[in-house]
């Protein structure tokens, strides 16, 4: 949103050299550790948009631009990231109903993360 680094562990990502790093770069990672990146990723993405609109609101311009130059605003990111997270969303429930076969929105009964 503002252009502020993206932290770790993207921030050591070979972006350019390296086109599998999203997927390669946690292999070896247990659950745990997935989950502890992802809750630090949710929390760190509640308190910048806290950040965000506090100071300007969903019409702010956004520091990334398009081809053209131009700047979405704050309410056409959020759009974006919500239709992106609800498609890769879709994605790994298609996956997981092939692996396990169960098909259905809700977790196992007494299931936490």
């Amino acid at each position: 949103m503002t252009g502020e680094p993206l932290g770790p562990p993207w921030d050591a990502a070979d972006w350019d050299g390296d086109n599998d790093w999203e997927i390669a770069s946690a292999a070896d990672d247990t659950p745990e550790q997935l989950y502890a990146l992802w809750h630090g990723a949710v929390e760190r993405s509640r308190a910048r948009l806290d950040a965000a609109l506090a100071d300007g609101g969903m019409d702010q311009l956004i520091h990334v631009s398009g081809p053209d130059g131009r700047h979405a605003n704050l309410r056409r990111l959020l759009c974006d990231l919500l239709e992106e997270y609800g498609r890769h969303t879709g994605h790994a429930d298609l996956l997981r109903e092939a692996v396990d076969g169960r098909v259905g929105e809700d977790p196992p009964a007494g299931w936490h993360t």
